[in-house]
């Protein structure tokens, strides 16, 4: 029987990819005001710290695109971007997709395994298993679609106001 963790974060991104299913690249890199990032940045960002998560802190290979460290990690934002050429949601989506089945695939039999040196969130949290890291992840994903979800509802309140 597979584990639920796996369950999880299958639901968690099914969840998130239904969501901006629709979502065109214009609406994507729009900012709000008082806000840095975008959706985009945001879809790229749960994209790159899962693959860390799941990959890094094994010596697993990790499949990260070019430029994926530079637009989407913690501290990047899309202002920083210049002329770097950007994903389109729709390879973000494909990237997501296919992102859980390799990691069950690949960590099915390793989730109890004891990573060499403990990682401490930048909340404070340490993780020392595979199974600790992955369980990170949905309440990573999850923040980050809650963000995603308000993005768009400003984006509508916009069109709306300018009658679009």
């Amino acid at each position: 029987m597979k584990n639920y963790i796996f369950k999880q974060l299958r639901f968690v991104r099914e969840n998130t990819i239904n969501y901006v299913a629709e979502i065109n690249d214009e609406a994507s890199l729009f900012i709000p005001e008082g806000f840095n990032n975008n959706i985009k940045w945001n879809l790229g960002h749960i994209y790159v710290v899962q693959e860390k998560l799941a990959f890094y802190f094994i010596k697993e290979k990790m499949i990260m695109p070019n430029n994926f460290s530079e637009l989407f990690t913690t501290d990047t934002k899309p202002t920083n971007w210049g002329d770097q050429e950007l994903p389109t949601i729709s390879e973000l989506i494909q990237l997501l997709e296919n992102q859980i089945e390799g990691i069950e695939q690949t960590l099915e039999l390793r989730l109890k395994e004891v990573i060499e040196k403990p990682f401490t969130t930048s909340t404070g949290l340490t993780l020392s298993t595979v199974e600790e890291l992955l369980s990170f992840c949905l309440y990573h994903e999850g923040m980050h679609f809650a963000t995603i979800k308000s993005y768009e509802r400003i984006i509508q309140n916009e069109r709306r106001n300018k009658g679009i």
